[in-house]
């Protein structure tokens, strides 16, 4: 599933957050920053698992206000870790 996530989620730590949620749950995938100010991500595993790393994307690190996530399914990528990508 790719999410995109709108509020103040950049320059807050969210992309490590989500990193660490990721890690928790054994979600494979990806996080980025956007140039419009909102993070995409794309995660990967178990349906509970994805689904508690997106309840966790939903609340955000402090410091944030999540307004708005978007969810988008994708097909299904490689097995691999997580990682934080540069701005797209």
């Amino acid at each position: 599933m790719r999410t995109s996530t709108r509020g103040r989620v950049q320059g807050v730590g969210y992309r490590w957050f989500a990193q660490d949620a990721a890690a928790a749950h054994a979600v494979t995938g990806w996080v980025r920053n956007r140039r419009d100010g909102t993070v995409e991500a794309e995660l990967h595993g178990a349906d509970a698992d994805v689904q508690a790393v997106l309840d966790a994307l939903k609340q955000g690190p402090a410091g944030a206000q999540v307004d708005e996530v978007t969810v988008t399914d994708v097909p299904a990528a490689s097995p691999g870790g997580f990682e934080i990508r540069a701005t797209n």
